[in-house]
């Protein structure tokens, strides 16, 4: 590990530290014990924002949550996009869709929801700058019945699939 030198200017200082902070780790990069999440509060795990290409707009976000009792993901914010939305991607009839889910996204209590590439995730749209990989992307989520969470995801390559399997 390298040592951050003194002679740093404040800011860069201030951000070398945080990014050190980071690496240790955020709770989001627990696996959560379903039946150890407390009733009246949501966990959130494995949290992770896909790399957007140079001049995208919009990025996805992945996680974990598990609620110790029934409750909804109800919005999410940021200081990275003009806007952030929980979404749905669904196959009818052959045909993929993906849109807003309006209403929220359902916790049932002590189930894992998980958003997923290719599934429910968290769409940032209007970014004001690119996630790049190695980077952390940051967002607030605001539950139903829960106090809002601070989710700090790592920006990296989404793992890689065997299709073998």
């Amino acid at each position: 590990m390298k040592t951050v030198s003194a002679a740093l200017p404040q800011p860069l200082l201030l951000a070398a530290a945080a990014l050190a902070l980071t690496a240790c780790g955020q709770p989001t990069e627990k696996a959560v014990d379903a039946a150890a999440v407390a009733p009246g509060t949501v966990q959130a795990a494995d949290a992770w924002c896909r790399p957007t290409p140079k001049g995208a707009k919009v990025g996805g976000c992945y996680l974990t949550l598990t609620a110790g009792s029934d409750d909804r993901l109800v919005s999410v914010s940021t200081a990275l996009a003009q806007s952030a939305e929980v979404h749905e991607m669904k196959t009818e009839n052959g045909v993929m869709s993906m849109g807003h889910l309006h209403d929220g996204l359902a916790l049932p209590a002590g189930t894992p929801v998980e958003l997923k590439p290719g599934g429910n995730h968290i769409m940032l749209m209007g970014l004001r700058d690119p996630l790049v990989d190695g980077g952390v992307a940051s967002f607030t989520l605001t539950f139903e019945k829960a106090g809002p969470i601070s989710v700090h995801a790592a920006v990296k390559q989404p793992p890689v699939v065997d299709s073998e399997e």
